[in-house]
């Protein structure tokens, strides 16, 4: 320990000097300068490039699956809810095209339909769904 303080106490004086005549005349790293340009942060609402708008049908749509369906009914069980059931009487329109299914087959229990209804008055104006064959 006392060789180290012999050692540090003799070299100490001698690189004072030194070292205050590089900070005078040395410049600085380029890395080291201050960035005077203030970085903007822009927190500008998101852009919306095209938004899916539904058409203004005024027809609600209920998805579920068949229990029974005749030309002047249909009786749907929802999909995400085993408890609620709902029927709808058929348009004139949806009524002639249930005739045709039905002529081909009809559709069965349990088969996937979605049904467009007028809310007002639980009309089913149009019935979307594949029907199972008929066995």
């Amino acid at each position: 320990m006392k060789l180290f303080r012999q050692v540090a106490g003799k070299s100490l004086p001698a690189l004072v000097p030194v070292l205050l005549l590089s900070a005078f005349w040395c410049s600085p790293a380029a890395a080291q300068d201050p960035v005077l340009t203030p970085i903007l942060v822009d927190t500008a609402v998101p852009i919306i490039v095209n938004a899916v708008k539904p058409k203004p049908t005024g027809l609600a749509k209920f998805d579920g699956f068949v229990m029974n369906a005749n030309i002047a009914q249909i009786t749907v069980r929802a999909r995400g809810n085993d408890l609620t059931i709902q029927t709808f009487t058929l348009s004139q329109e949806a009524a002639t095209k249930m005739q045709q299914t039905i002529d081909k087959g009809g559709f069965q229990y349990g088969d996937k339909v979605s049904v467009l209804y007028d809310p007002g008055s639980l009309k089913a104006v149009r019935v979307k769904g594949k029907p199972s064959k008929s066995s």
